[in-house]
């Protein structure tokens, strides 16, 4: 049995094991995690899916009265359906967190607000809630709503689908987060720069059972792996594949701590973008720099001084660990001999 989100391929024993056989089938789609115990943890939708299906149905609706469940095809590749409450150009989706218990923005409602436009495409306005860059930062302008490209364009092709279903020739539509402002408090977008709201994101459109997920089942992968590649996100996953195809490439978040110790025993590799990694080497790595982020950090004159003098000081603590930086476009930017 295979993950279409990751890739891995469950031992059979795994699924053996599987105490609840009836969602299997979720985990063959994507929408769930089998662990190495038997337990299946139920991912849950990002963000931008949630963006996504609130639009679709508020044009949907304008054409069709009432709307209470649409269609959203995920930036990994897969299709789910997601329950909207939607009427006459008005609609709402609240984020499902899955069993991802630590999730602020579970239960989150998401308002979208069509109405047809006498010029032809589609005009989606990100609305009250959704956060924006307070400054310029390396790969945003002050300003600009703080939605990642990928919930942006499962976004616009959810719009454009529901456009071509209903006829229509032009459409606005605002998307607003009523409690956005009040929840981004509990996030993180204070500390990167983005404020008035929350961020709109998700690289595959799902959100994985960290929590869980990691203790139950890829510590187990890790231990039992003969040559393990450990990353902290989506790109650094996608790239590690790349650059080590011979290794299994295991997702670990922000775990990392827990995995080196699961991987004692083998040569781990810790590959990916610098943010999680170098926050992980040094929790105190921002101090005194001026910078929110660790990516304004590598952006800077001095952010290559500072990877290395990361990278030597991490070899000296785990000489068994070879660490690979790489940046959003896969450029390795440093990495420990």
């Amino acid at each position: 049995m295979r993950d279409p989100v990751t890739g891995f391929e469950y031992p059979n024993e795994w699924v053996a094991a599987c105490r609840s056989p009836e969602l299997l089938d979720d985990v063959q789609r994507g929408l769930a995690v089998l662990t190495a115990s038997g337990l299946v943890l139920r991912r849950g939708f990002s963000t931008g899916t949630t963006a996504a299906a609130a639009c679709k149905a508020a044009v949907l609706s304008l054409a069709l009265g009432t709307v209470k469940e649409v269609e959203v095809r995920l930036p990994c590749g897969i299709a789910v359906r997601l329950p909207v409450d939607a009427c006459r150009g008005q609609a709402s989706c609240r984020k499902d967190a899955g069993d991802y218990t630590a999730d602020v923005t579970a239960g989150l409602e998401f308002v979208a607000t069509a109405a047809p436009s006498l010029n032809d495409g589609a005009h989606f306005v990100p609305g009250e809630g959704i956060g924006s860059f307070a400054r310029d930062t390396p790969r945003h302008r002050q300003g600009t709503p703080a939605i990642s490209a990928p919930a942006l364009e499962c976004i616009q092709r959810s719009i454009d689908e529901a456009m071509e279903e209903t006829g229509l020739s032009g459409a606005t539509i605002i998307l607003t987060v009523p409690r956005g402002a009040e929840v981004a408090q509990k996030t993180l977008n204070p500390k990167v720069g983005v404020h008035a709201g929350i961020s709109v994101l998700g690289t595959t459109g799902l959100v994985e059972p960290w929590d869980d997920h990691v203790t139950e089942g890829v510590l187990d992968r890790i231990a039992r792996s003969a040559a393990v590649v450990l990353t902290t996100g989506r790109l650094g996953l996608r790239y590690s594949r790349l650059l080590f195809p011979e290794r299994e490439a295991i997702l670990v978040g922000n775990h990392l701590d827990e995995a080196l110790q699961a991987a004692a025993g083998g040569d781990p590799i810790v590959c990916g973008l610098p943010g999680l990694i170098l926050r992980f080497m040094n929790p105190q790595i921002l101090e005194g720099t001026g910078c929110a982020t660790v990516e304004e950090l590598m952006a800077t004159a001095g952010g290559e001084v500072v990877l290395r003098r990361e990278l030597e000081a991490f070899r000296s603590r785990y000489p068994g660990v070879r660490v690979v930086i790489v940046d959003r476009g896969g450029r390795v930017l440093g990495e420990s001999p």
